[in-house]
Formats: structure tokens, C-alpha cells, sequence
């Protein structure tokens, strides 16, 4: 009887373990939609720009715990804009830019029960589409930091609230803003290599596997 005893109590703590190890989070993931101000190309050997245009953006975020406080975190967001030439004149035009940006880094997590606050930062590169003829699409550093809070945070399905800098570095070598036509030929429109700065705030939903 007592070996019986035994062995169910043993079964009980082998469940009881398989169930934790079950409840235990792997990973995350988060996509989300974004709001992205700022952005600008200074044009080389000028006082000229060409300016962002504040536009949505979008994008997914995956988490694998590292510690109790930390996470090692891969960051993919795209941003679809248009960059408008500060000495506008009637004839300038009005340049289609794609940006999407692949950074790795991590979070730290502050102590918390529904709400946490955290910190997050990575780097990685941005990719940069321009559609003026002639132009080439370029790939730059970056990096990015981040404020936050996580909702819900011991649930399956959460929510992240974020504000989140980006600098990406420019160089002056690139085929970004070519143009060709009657009266720009070839690269005749440089920019200046430089720090590209915008702030994007998101909220995003989180699914814990």
C-alpha cells in the first residue's frame, strides 16, 4: 500500500512539474502598428533637404527570455513615406522612400505586476528604397532605443506600448537621390553623410508561446 502511495505521489509531482515546464513562456512575439515622425537627407555642398513626411508604419517583434529580468530581442519594422525638397519650387519633386530596418538587441524589464516598465535596444542596418529615376536602394546602420510598458504581462495575449528612437548613419557616397532629365543628370543630387534620426510610438499585441 505504501509503495502504491508512493508512486502516485510520485505521478502527482511529475505532472505538477510537466505543467510548469509547459507554463514556462519560450518566446514572444509582437506585431505591431506604429506612428513614425522626422527624417531628413541634407543635400551635399547646400543649405537644402529633403524632409520626411510623418507617416504609419508597421512592423513585428520577437522576444526568447535570457533572464529573469532580460530578453534578447529581434526588431523587423517598414516605414512607406515621401521626402519633399525644402526649397520647393513647382517642378521639384516629391521622392517615394521605403525604409525597412532588421536590428538585434534586447529589453530589461522592471519590476512590476500588470504593468512593467522596460527599456529595449538593438542594432542592426536599415535598408533605404528612393523611387527618382536613376536611383539605387542603399543599406545603412542603425540603431534604435526604446521606452516602454508591458500589459498583462503573466498572460498568454499582451499588449506593449512603446516610444522608440532611431539613428541611422548616411553616408555621402550613395545613389539614393540620382535623377535624370532635361536638367539634373547622373547624381547630380548628393546627400551629406550624416545621422538620420526619427521617433516611432507603437502599441503592439503580444502572444506568449
Amino acid at each position: 500500500m505504501k509503495t502504491i502511495y508512493l508512486q502516485a505521489l510520485l505521478c502527482v509531482c511529475l505532472v505538477s512539474t510537466a505543467q510548469a515546464q509547459d507554463d514556462k513562456v519560450k518566446f514572444e512575439l509582437t506585431p505591431f502598428g506604429a506612428y513614425r515622425f522626422g527624417g531628413t537627407f541634407e543635400v551635399e555642398d547646400s543649405s537644402d533637404s529633403y524632409d520626411f513626411n510623418d507617416s504609419s508604419s508597421f512592423g513585428l517583434i520577437l522576444n526568447v527570455p535570457h533572464s529573469a529580468n532580460t530578453q534578447l530581442e529581434i526588431l523587423y519594422s517598414k516605414q512607406s513615406t515621401e521626402a519633399e525638397f525644402s526649397a520647393a519650387t513647382p517642378n521639384d519633386p516629391v521622392i517615394d522612400i521605403d525604409l525597412q530596418v532588421l536590428q538585434f538587441g534586447g529589453t530589461y524589464q522592471f519590476e512590476g505586476d500588470k504593468v512593467i516598465p522596460y527599456i529595449a535596444a538593438t542594432l542592426g542596418a536599415t535598408h533605404v528604397r528612393a523611387s527618382s529615376t536613376g536611383s539605387a536602394s542603399d543599406t545603412f546602420w542603425s540603431g534604435s532605443f526604446g521606452l516602454g510598458v508591458l500589459i498583462s504581462p503573466n498572460s498568454k495575449v499582451g499588449l506593449r506600448l512603446e516610444a522608440r528612437a532611431y539613428g541611422t548613419l548616411t553616408s555621402s557616397d550613395t545613389s539614393l537621390l540620382c535623377e535624370s532629365g532635361p536638367n539634373i543628370s547622373g547624381c547630380a543630387i548628393r546627400i551629406k553623410g550624416g545621422l538620420l534620426t526619427q521617433i516611432e510610438t507603437f502599441a503592439g499585441v503580444v502572444f506568449r508561446f
